[in-house]
């Protein structure tokens, strides 16, 4: 266990951005919850026309901009974070490019 402390205490700006706490290299991790659906929500508002389209496109934006969320809050590491931050800009500001 000390070993995994002094690890954490003096670890390098390279691996803040590419590393867990574990010390494993994350980028791409299995989708959560938020992630699948909006990809679900996402095809069925292809799927669907009119307000049914419309409401599931909402749905799957408000889905996007949680997972986003909890990126940049609960990330394993800094790109995380980052790719977080660039998600929850996008999905805004499509958003507000809708209304």
């Amino acid at each position: 266990m000390l070993k995994k402390d002094n690890y954490q205490k003096h670890r390098s700006l390279w691996d803040r951005t590419w590393r867990d706490s574990n010390g494993h290299v994350v980028i791409w991790q299995m989708p959560n919850k938020w992630l699948l659906g909006w990809a679900g929500l996402t095809v069925l508002s292809l799927l669907f026309s009119g307000i049914t389209a419309d409401v599931f496109s909402w749905a799957g934006s408000i889905s996007l901009i949680i997972w986003s969320l909890l990126e940049i809050f609960k990330g394993a590491n800094y790109f995380r974070h980052a790719l977080g931050l660039l998600i929850f800009v996008f999905a805004v500001a499509s958003i507000a490019k809708s209304l």
